[in-house]
């Protein structure tokens, strides 16, 4: 068997392209810690924490992502919001010193380059954005960041309250499939915590 670390090195040396590194997520207590950031962003909005069974997924996921991002999906009110745009970013950077940065889907449309420039990205309520247009060029970005992520090793962390059958229909198989490739993905159902 060949000793591929030397022939890496020449690829390197040359100039070619290699996979990249995954982020890796590591959170030992990561049940105490994600009760007890959902308990204290959610007491923000006064609002008071009910532990869900998807939350333990989530758990799941912040003792050990395997290199994948995360995706939760599914019926609204249940905390999807609170966990990916205050909750986990708040998390990655005090355990693990990783920034992520936070885009609701109008700040995505308004500069999708400056999305993509980061390598840790938490997308809140993909599915209502419209198609980006600047200077005339028309785009649509989830499939970019989501193509970023498999080739760069970017860590995306979504929400949607739309199932697989929207966004196949919104995004297209091939980009429902690097959502599959690409990040755990956690389905929320039940009656929305909104009051």
């Amino acid at each position: 068997m060949e000793n591929f670390e030397a022939i890496v090195e020449n690829m390197k040396s040359h100039g070619l392209k290699l996979p990249t590194d995954k982020v890796e997520i590591k959170v030992s207590d990561s049940k105490i810690i994600l009760k007890s950031a959902m308990a204290y962003f959610l007491n923000k909005e006064n609002r008071e924490l009910i532990w869900l069974k998807e939350y333990d997924d989530v758990c799941d996921w912040l003792t050990n992502n395997e290199g994948k991002g995360l995706f939760l999906y599914g019926d609204r009110g249940l905390g999807k919001t609170v966990m990916c745009r205050y909750a986990i970013p708040a998390i990655l950077l005090h355990y693990c010193n990783k920034v992520v940065t936070s885009f609701d889907m109008s700040e995505v449309n308004s500069d999708p380059d400056k999305v993509l420039t980061k390598h840790i990205i938490s997308l809140d309520d993909i599915g209502t954005e419209e198609i980006s247009v600047k200077f005339g060029e028309r785009r649509s970005i989830i499939p970019e960041i989501l193509d970023s992520a498999e080739k760069y090793g970017k860590l995306v962390i979504m929400t949607s309250n739309l199932g697989a059958t929207d966004l196949i229909e919104k995004y297209g198989n091939r980009t429902f499939d690097r959502i599959i490739s690409t990040t755990k993905r956690i389905e929320f159902k039940g009656k929305s915590f909104r009051k």
